[in-house]
């Protein structure tokens, strides 16, 4: 609850970090073990403070293993004002500000990773070398696991990612997005003197979106027994309805776990708008031109079932008296950047719903589950 109080959007986590580090000192966590690399230096927020890295030396033998979440919230979760309930014989905790989100996505994985990191230091639990990872940036682009390098964590071998869900869901897959810009150009004129001297901007956009719809390349995409998704989600365009709109600038995605339908989906995409630009055309057969560009937000993965870190995933649920259940996401993850590092990586529920909504809510059961869970990942047992 101390931590989902804290305002720490994408970008502004610094104050997040502080509390991290001054519980870990106080635990008596050595200050050569805490460090912070520079990613926020390399993001296009640019931001406050970097990802934040913990590495203890293992007191028993055995590979590395990492535990990690990710400090920011989205901006409906800021200010967020915790509150302890009972609805229907199920612990909650819920914002007391209707307006605002909880943000337990996913200050509640944070709490888990420190919890952790505290019981092992405090109890001196026997341990093997660990390395607890706080990320920056989740929520805009996955940066700050996107940024890190995997000798800065120390190479783990087991890794796992506590954020979103039941605490019995293992998360060992995700699809992979692709972002893209799209800049129009058209040719202004009065649109009530001389509507036909001009190029419409917000025709090329609607023709091209429309044709995406027409031909299946928007919204759930199924192209030979394959599936993805793809959405324009942004247009800004236009000034004033009495003028032809010189320019349009929109966002759009395509996401699949199939890298080749990705990719048709994205030259789709780019093939609509630029047929939409050559049809439009003005009285004295003058065009607008549209160009597309984009960059890949994250590839999808897919772990197998007997990775050691999806074995260990599922042989700490079981302990806790759970059934773990394997599950693959339409989302990225920061996982997706870890296993693009070479760090295979098992994604773990913490109990919140209805996350990035003024309805979050965290399953207090769930979180202590996970608590659990997390403990006995890190010590091995």
């Amino acid at each position: 609850m101390q931590l989902m109080a804290i305002r720490g959007g994408s970008g502004d986590e610094k104050d997040v970090a502080a509390f991290v580090v001054e519980q870990l000192k106080a635990a008596g966590c050595p200050a050569e073990a805490i460090s912070f690399d520079r990613a926020n230096e390399k993001t296009p927020l640019g931001g406050n403070v970097g990802n934040l890295i913990v590495k203890l030396p293992g007191t028993v033998r055995g590979p590395r293993r990492l535990l990690m979440a990710h400090m920011d919230t989205v901006p409906v979760c800021l200010g967020s004002q915790p509150v302890l309930k009972k609805v229907k014989g199920q612990r909650i905790v819920t914002s007391s500000d209707p307006a605002t989100g909880l943000g337990a996505d996913d200050r509640s994985g944070v709490a888990i990773v420190l919890a952790t990191a505290l019981e092992v230091l405090r109890r001196g639990l026997p341990h093997p070398p660990l390395t607890f990872f706080f990320a920056i940036q989740e929520e805009v682009g996955l940066w700050g696991a996107r940024l890190v390098s995997a000798s800065a964590l120390g190479k783990p071998k087991l890794a796992f990612n506590f954020d979103g869900g039941a605490a019995d869901k293992l998360t060992i897959g995700a699809t992979g997005g692709h972002r893209l810009d799209i800049e129009i150009e058209g040719i202004p004129s009065h649109a009530g003197v001389a509507p036909e001297k001009g190029v419409s901007a917000v025709a090329i956009a609607s023709l091209a979106i429309a044709s995406l719809v027409d031909d299946g390349w928007h919204g759930l995409v199924t192209k030979g027994g394959k599936r993805g998704t793809s959405n324009v989600g942004v247009i800004q365009a236009g000034n004033a309805t009495n003028v032809v709109a010189e320019r349009a600038s929109l966002k759009a995605e395509a996401r699949g776990h199939d890298q080749g339908l990705r990719n048709r989906i994205v030259r789709a995409i780019e093939k609509a708008f630029k047929d939409a630009a050559r049809r439009v055309k003005s009285a004295d057969g003058r065009t607008g031109r549209a160009e597309v560009t984009g960059h890949l937000d994250y590839e999808a993965f897919r772990l197998d079932e007997a990775e050691p870190c999806v074995v260990a995933a599922r042989e700490a649920v079981e302990a806790v008296g759970l059934s773990p259940r394997l599950d693959v996401s339409n989302g990225g993850l920061d996982a997706n950047w870890m296993a693009a590092h070479g760090i295979p990586t098992v994604t773990i529920g913490c109990g919140q719903y209805d996350i990035h909504t003024t309805d979050e809510w965290l399953d207090v059961d769930a979180f202590e589950h996970a608590c659990r869970i997390a403990l006995r990942l890190a010590t091995g047992n």
